[in-house]
């Protein structure tokens, strides 16, 4: 069974030169260079794509700022990341940049450089990140979008409680479903599959249980499970799926034949149950 975790926010906060100076006043405050990498400082090609459960390191300059008469610079920023929908990833990044500048360097910038995860079971798409700098001496403010695409493992929203995806695997950790879901005595069955259309709760809370049949051709029930799996968390970022999983030790004495697993799922927030029957064959 997988499990899901929360998100952590990483902020690293700017890194300001021990030797600056402030540019000519009449320049506007502006966001200069954002950048979003896989790394810090690092840049990546137009055709990058970030992954779920990936860190992104983004990085930017602050151009245009005055500074007080005894050479003080105080500036305020707040980052919010928006998946495709608008919905925001986590909580709203708020810094600031407070330090004394020079008259000998006038062309010192500063630099702006912080880390956020993307949720482990973020969909694909295009995700944005809006910055927005505020000049405390002038009043200024200046804002700049910066967009990057993340692919992901994609689930069918629904409406109410339904399982997607359903397929068997040869082991634990293979990547690829088997094309005919046919088994021999002795071996273990794996399968994994997602539960969508269940109702969150307080803090975007999950409830869920599920737990399987096995029935023989004839519809006489040969095992079930004993204990449901159990799905409880909660995240900033509402979950739009969970994962499940599944094995069974095919014993090497059962016979060739036509055999179904019954999926039941329940959502105790919504209090929704929802059943699906999958079929695997034993061959000798």
């Amino acid at each position: 069974m997988r499990r899901a975790y929360l998100p952590v926010v990483i902020l690293c906060l700017p890194f300001i030169a021990a030797v600056s100076a402030y540019p000519a006043a009449t320049a506007p405050l502006t966001i200069l260079k954002p950048a979003a990498s896989d790394m810090e400082d690092a840049t990546v090609p137009p055709s990058f794509t970030f992954v779920p459960g990936q860190v992104v390191f983004l990085s930017f300059e602050i151009g245009g700022y005055k500074a007080s008469d005894d050479q003080r610079v105080h500036l305020s920023y707040k980052i919010d990341v928006l998946d495709p929908k608008g919905v925001r990833l986590l909580d709203t990044i708020t810094a600031g940049v407070d330090t004394t500048v020079s008259e000998e360097d006038k062309n010192w910038k500063p630099k702006v450089r912080v880390q956020f995860p993307i949720p482990p079971l973020a969909g694909s798409g295009t995700y944005k990140v809006a910055i927005q700098v505020h000049d405390d001496l002038t009043k200024a403010d200046a804002s700049q979008n910066i967009e990057f695409p993340v692919r992901g493992h994609d689930v069918a929203p629904s409406e109410t409680l339904v399982v997607r995806n359903f397929h068997f695997y040869r082991s634990e950790d293979d990547p690829a479903p088997l094309a005919v879901a046919a088994y021999r005595p002795g071996d273990t069955l794996w399968a994994r599959f997602d539960i969508t259309g269940y109702k969150l709760g307080s803090g975007n809370s999950i409830d869920l249980d599920y737990g399987i049949a096995v029935l023989a051709p004839g519809g006489k029930v040969l095992y079930t499970q004993p204990q449901p799996a159990v799905e409880k968390t909660a995240s900033f970022y509402p979950q739009a799926y969970t994962p499940g999983s599944m094995n069974l030790s095919l014993e090497k004495g059962i016979k060739p034949a036509l055999y179904t697993i019954v999926l039941t799922v329940r959502d105790h927030t919504g209090n929704q149950t929802y059943e699906t029957k999958e079929t695997f064959s034993i061959e000798q």
